[in-house]
């Protein structure tokens, strides 16, 4: 099954994932939201592959894309603007914006591309901040083995820290920030944790680059 088909077919399912799992969310979310923190205010942004729009409604990004019909009408209903459109291709003009977030890098199609894409659309010391599961940790490890009996995890590819923060040196971003968390098994995640900085402890990173 093609990766856009299943998140055709699966929008429900990947909402109460989130739902059942709403401390490790809050996890992720908090870890990105430091580098959040330190942005100007009054600047413009977009997700890219904002899914059902869980981030960006919790952000206050208004704007994004997304290719699957089924996750952009339930964004559209948390009242964010989603174009039909892909990572590698962002319909945007050169210099546009102040940041670009990524949650889903595991899924897209070509990620040097994208990242390539979101240099493009950035101003000059615009950020790009992404949300990842560190390939290298006990949780990419645990969703490698359900690869082959799960919808979500047949698609996913799971980067290392080193790999994606060497793609983006690549092509000219600078100035790396690094927050982790998920500390521990999921299904021991009772309570948001606190984020640290720096990778290797957490399996989830946000990482903060600029142009």
């Amino acid at each position: 099954m093609p990766k856009l088909e299943v998140f055709e077919n699966y929008a429900e399912k990947y909402e109460k994932w989130f739902t059942d799992h709403e401390p490790v969310f809050q996890s992720e979310l908090t870890a990105i939201r430091r580098h959040f923190e330190k942005l100007p205010e009054n600047i413009r942004g977009i997700e890219v592959g904002l899914g059902t729009g869980r981030f960006a409604e919790a952000l206050g990004i208004m704007e994004g894309i997304e290719p699957s019909e089924m996750m952009r009408k339930r964004a559209v209903k948390r009242g964010i603007e989603v174009m039909n459109a892909k990572a590698e291709h962002l319909p945007y003009s050169d210099l546009h914006f102040d940041f670009v977030l990524f949650v889903t890098i595991c899924y897209l199609d070509d990620v040097r591309q994208a990242l390539r894409e979101a240099y493009r659309v950035l101003k000059p010391g615009g950020s790009v901040i992404l949300g990842m599961i560190d390939g290298n940790s006990p949780l990419a490890m645990q969703y490698e083995k359900k690869r082959y009996t799960s919808s979500f995890y047949r698609h996913a590819r799971f980067y290392t820290v080193e790999y994606i923060s060497s793609q983006l040196r690549k092509i000219g971003f600078r100035n790396f920030e690094y927050q982790q968390s998920l500390f521990k098994d999921i299904d021991e995640i009772m309570e948001p944790e606190d984020p640290k900085e720096g990778f290797g402890e957490g399996s989830f990173l946000a990482i903060r680059a600029r142009k």
